[in-house]
């Protein structure tokens, strides 16, 4: 190994736990102003200059402070006097991502050249391989985001509250049918819930969506469908009604929350009056 390749191999370590760190001045310490970086976010022309480079970073650092790996765990270098290029592997990921794809890892390409004596980076491309499993991830994904809406459902019949929040985000935004406009935060979900079990009194209530659509991308889930809700008090008849729901989940701590739903009912243009029957 040569001189040259003993100080880049250094400088990218050092590069590299800087990252871990967030440490911003460290991770530019050794980059040229006219740096150009093609990252796996977009954009897809890539990110040029020292400043457009150090904008790239605090959104990153907030998503490793998550518990984010990124370790190198192959490097190559091959130096010439004043250009050289190495070749690199990081396990870069959080636990519940390593955990799904364990072998996933970060390839990252630098290029560099010596500038008064210094070598300065002044090429970076980051890249995740296309991952030939994600299309059985996603149907992974649907399946567990049905099975919580089973869940759901059979909480409603057992009039389990607590059941019925557990997947629920604490910084949920749910458009109900009653007012007010939107209901903030769990708490206030969880009220509204409450009623809904209580309106059977002593008889019983279910919940179903019998046309339910899933819709998965990475890390955020939306489904949709036609609501149907069975009150049916004691010692009376059972009123069914229908009604519109949208519902918004994000991938938090290995699991589904539900971040945002909007439920809603058409309205009888003729009498302004909202229309549960629709489908009855």
């Amino acid at each position: 190994m040569t001189i040259h390749d003993e100080q880049i191999r250094e400088l990218i370590e050092r590069w590299a736990r800087a990252v871990h760190e967030g440490d911003l001045a460290t991770v530019l310490a050794d980059h040229a102003e006219d740096i150009v970086m093609f990252d796996v976010p977009p954009p897809q022309q890539g990110v040029r200059g020292l400043d457009a480079y150090r904008q790239t970073w605090p959104p990153f650092f907030r998503w490793q402070a998550q518990g984010a790996s990124f370790d190198i765990e192959s490097l190559e270098v091959t130096a010439g006097d004043d250009v050289a290029f190495a070749y690199a592997l990081l396990r870069c990921g959080t636990p519940a991502n390593l955990a799904e794809v364990p072998d996933r890892r970060l390839r990252l390409t630098l290029g560099l050249r010596r500038d008064d004596g210094r070598w300065v980076v002044t090429h970076e491309h980051h890249s995740f391989a296309l991952d030939p499993v994600a299309d059985r991830n996603s149907a992974a994904d649907e399946k567990e985001l049905h099975e919580l809406h089973e869940r759901w459902f059979a909480a409603t019949a057992a009039k389990d509250l607590d059941a019925l929040m557990e997947p629920i985000a604490a910084d949920v935004v749910s458009y109900e049918h009653e007012a007010p406009l939107r209901y903030v935060g769990k708490p206030a979900v969880r009220e509204i819930c409450q009623a809904g079990l209580d309106a059977s009194g002593g008889g019983s209530v279910s919940w179903e969506v019998p046309d339910q659509t899933l819709v998965v991308d990475g890390d955020l889930a939306v489904s949709w469908g036609m609501n149907r809700v069975r009150v049916t008090p004691p010692g009376d008849e059972t009123v069914e009604s229908w009604s519109r729901g949208t519902r918004v989940f994000a991938r938090r701590d290995g699991g589904w929350q539900l971040v945002h739903q909007h439920l809603s009912y058409p309205f009888d243009p003729a009498t302004g009056a909202a229309r549960t029957d629709l489908l009855s």
